[in-house]
């Protein structure tokens, strides 16, 4: 069984986690991998779905928080402009980006038969890290078809993490990424709802990890060198937001990896993604002035706190969830899970 940070003893912060401690405990939101391995090869994509139904019919609010630009994801403008997403979100490699893209356009034409002739185009979101370190990233290995497994994949329930889907090329804090999940539960008005989190980790320099007891865990033959990963922050809820209210939300996840280490360097691509799966939009709607409900401003601080805990949680999971991996040309990343079971007291 893969063991989590909560089963170190690593707790992070007050609030307290979902069922599952995964974004899927968000009612309707679901998660799908497909790796790719075997020779140079560790790579792969991660599908995430705000809900099961047609996202360009019925599209969920949603904004972005860029927290430090070096990145190539597609797609963050619209739904920076809009604030809505209606494609499936998929994470993959840098080079893979328009491959993913070609991915949604596909299943998006083939499921609205009025895209470009009747109505507008669509816009699909695809994001991205570098997996260059342990993978052959120039092989360009990742096709439609592995874009299409991981959306297939896509399920309700716990969450493969570690070294999977688009995280099984990834590095962090010198040692293994990967993908990683936690969420928060709250009350509001009496009724619960929850935060959750999807971390693609890949980022952090050799010896900055700040673990939540205090400790600062180096790999072994750590060397010091240039910020140059990333981290995807994907968060749901299911608490009725404003786009506005959501692009607040979205930048706490910058808090949750500042405690983890984390100072966002020059050449990092850190991006957070929020979305709520409450009050959907229709495209097709004909009414000139639609009702939207949504919290209250001076209750966002229950959420604000639960996005950065979360994130800094996720993280954390994706690390220990990950075993020690050797890759391209023999490049060698260690498992922050080996470290911890070495240092238990």
């Amino acid at each position: 069984m893969t063991q989590r940070a909560r089963d170190f003893g690593l707790i992070c912060g007050i609030t307290q986690p979902g069922p599952l401690n995964a974004i899927t405990d968000v009612p309707g939101v679901k998660l799908g991998h497909h790796t790719v391995q075997g020779g140079d090869l560790l790579t792969g994509f991660t599908a995430l779905l705000p809900h099961d139904g047609n996202l360009f019919r019925r599209k969920v609010r949603a904004s972005v928080d860029v927290i430090n630009g070096f990145g190539k994801s597609a797609g963050l403008m619209q739904l920076a402009e809009l604030g809505q997403i209606e494609t499936p979100l998929l994470l993959g490699n840098t080079l893979a980006v328009g491959t993913g893209f070609d991915a949604l356009v596909t299943r998006a034409l083939a499921n609205n038969p009025d895209i470009g002739r009747e109505t507008g185009t669509v816009n699909p979101v695809v994001l991205e890290c570098n997996d260059g370190y342990l993978s052959d990233i120039r092989a360009r290995a990742l096709t439609e078809e592995h874009a299409f497994a991981a959306l297939d994949a896509a399920a309700s329930g716990p969450i493969m993490e570690g070294a999977v889907g688009a995280g099984t090329g990834m590095s962090a804090f010198g040692f293994k990424g990967g993908i990683g999940t936690a969420s928060r539960r709250f009350s509001l008005d009496g009724a619960g709802y929850t935060l959750g989190i999807l971390a693609l980790a890949n980022f952090g320099n050799a010896g900055d990890l700040v673990l939540p007891d205090g400790r600062r865990p180096v790999p072994p033959q750590a060397k010091l060198q240039s910020e140059r990963g990333s981290v995807i922050l994907v968060m749901a809820t299911d608490v009725p937001l404003e786009s506005r209210q959501l692009h607040r939300i979205a930048r706490r996840g910058g808090a949750g990896l500042a405690r983890l280490g984390s100072f966002w360097g020059n050449g990092s691509g850190d991006i957070a993604v929020a979305f709520t799966t409450a009050g959907p939009i229709e495209h097709d709607q004909t009414a000139d002035l639609v009702p939207l409900r949504a919290l209250n401003e001076n209750r966002i601080d229950t959420l604000f706190r639960a996005a950065a805990e979360a994130t800094q949680e996720a993280v954390l999971n994706a690390m220990v969830a990950a075993p020690a991996t050797t890759g391209r040309d023999g490049h060698h990343r260690p498992s922050l899970g080996d470290w911890l079971r070495a240092h238990q007291a």
